[in-house]
């Protein structure tokens, strides 16, 4: 394919010398002169291992040609990747302005040129850019000219990015048109991992879950390690061993947004660490916020019911997950908790919960936290009967048989993802989805 890269710096330069030597012809766009001079050169602007050598043969085979002129980039081409910085603001904002500019610049000469063009934002943007921003844009600026546009986040780590350009885990195309999506899907044939279709925010998202999570990694390693360290552990082990387990620790299990945690072990064990490490003044501000996030998921919960001024509420689930009738540090009661403080009239049914087999410190969390549970303990279709919101806590079979029965009066709150894609007469607000 005939490519225009607009930006060549570290994206850009690293796409643009991979894709010609998969026998792409590229036209690289950037103002900068000294950039343009250096690629051209069969240099590479960047310090990145292999990435010379890549450059020179491309420029040598005449697949890499280095220019300013967007008009004549873009009317030599049949797609522009834009590969540009979006660079933080002093307050975390995103810098757009260089998006926006190539934006409009490949706008214009698309209207110049007269036919139709694709447009690849390869640049991290938040979600809601591409089509908020980029292409209305576009759309001014090509004065109804037909153009294509899609997002495709990179996933090229500084250092290895040439191993990672052929070496992908996958390739995630954004976008609302198949025949986008075919003809992106082009420019990386033959290279492994999954080429995934998707809404084009779910593209922009997926590079900030990326980057978000492995930060989250690093610093779960170094927390863990920093209390380790102090105790005479050797984390080095303990985080060697804890990779091993790729049924829970390192796979998609936890991976799904779905409400609080609770239960008898994790906030436990959460409160015991961060607790130990505050003696020994080891500070673990990520493990000291994970309580605190966990309570807001509740709260959030309990405003979009109290927002609703429903009086009249069930709830389907009620132990801490499906499955099982442990009622301790359950989210889930501490949700009614709040609600019957608030004056909420509460029903809830839990087939695996019944109070008079509750015993032991399970009886005694409940009789603490929770003591009306006996009276609003009901089943599934008195909770309906009475109810005019449902909570949907859990998503298991006995919950799955109430959905039928379910009427227009109703309002579902859903948790669980319980209701997604099962039609219902019910309005249905999927927190998480």
């Amino acid at each position: 394919m005939r490519i225009s890269v607009f930006g060549m710096g570290y994206v850009g330069a690293t796409t643009s010398a991979c894709l010609a030597k998969e026998g792409h012809s590229i036209i690289g766009v950037d103002p900068d002169e000294n950039k343009r001079s250096q690629i051209s050169a069969g240099q590479s602007p960047i310090v990145e291992e292999g990435l010379d050598d890549l450059i020179a043969d491309g420029v040598r085979q005449g697949r890499i040609v280095m220019t300013d002129d967007y008009t004549q980039a873009v009317a030599e081409t049949e797609m522009s990747l834009i590969c540009v910085g979006t660079p933080s603001r002093r307050n975390g904002s995103l810098r757009t302005d260089f998006l926006e500019k190539v934006a409009r610049e490949i706008g214009e000469a698309i209207r110049k040129k007269g036919s139709r063009h694709s447009v690849v934002v390869r640049s991290t943007v938040l979600p809601g850019t591409t089509e908020g921003l980029v292409r209305p844009i576009l759309e001014e600026a090509t004065g109804g000219v037909p153009f294509g546009l899609s997002m495709n986040p990179e996933f090229l780590r500084e250092g290895v990015s040439i191993y990672d350009f052929y070496n992908p885990p996958f390739t995630v195309i954004g976008t609302d048109s198949k025949d986008e999506f075919e003809r992106v899907k082009l420019v990386y044939e033959g290279l492994p991992g999954e080429m995934i279709h998707c809404a084009v925010p779910t593209a922009e998202a997926m590079k900030y879950g990326c980057n978000i999570f492995h930060a989250i990694k690093i610093t779960f390693a170094n927390e863990m390690g920093m209390l380790c360290k102090r105790l005479g552990v050797d984390s080095g082990e303990v985080m060697d061993i804890l990779c091993r387990d790729t049924k829970l620790n390192i796979s998609a299990r936890y991976m799904k947004p779905g409400f609080a945690f609770g239960g008898s072990c994790l906030p436990k064990d959460l409160r015991g660490y961060t607790y130990k490490a505050r003696e020994m003044d080891v500070p673990l501000p990520m493990f000291e916020g994970i309580l605190a996030s966990n309570r807001t998921q509740i709260e959030r919960v309990a405003d979009r019911v109290l927002e609703t001024k429903q009086k009249k509420v069930g709830m389907l689930g009620i132990a801490f997950k499906e499955g099982t009738d442990d009622l301790r540090e359950s989210p889930l009661v501490t949700l009614a908790e709040i609600l019957i403080g608030k004056g909420i009239d509460m029903r809830v049914f839990d087939p695996n919960v019944h109070y008079a087999s509750l015993y032991g410190s399970n009886k005694e969390f409940i009789d603490r936290e929770l003591p009306h549970l006996k009276k609003i303990l009901v089943g599934g279709e008195e909770v309906l009967q009475h109810a005019n919101l449902i909570i949907a806590g859990h998503k298991a079979a006995p919950y799955e048989g109430l959905i039928p029965l379910l009427e227009e009066r109703h309002q579902v709150l859903d948790l669980t993802g319980l209701l997604r894609d099962v039609p219902t007469r019910a309005s249905v607000d999927g927190l998480y989805w």
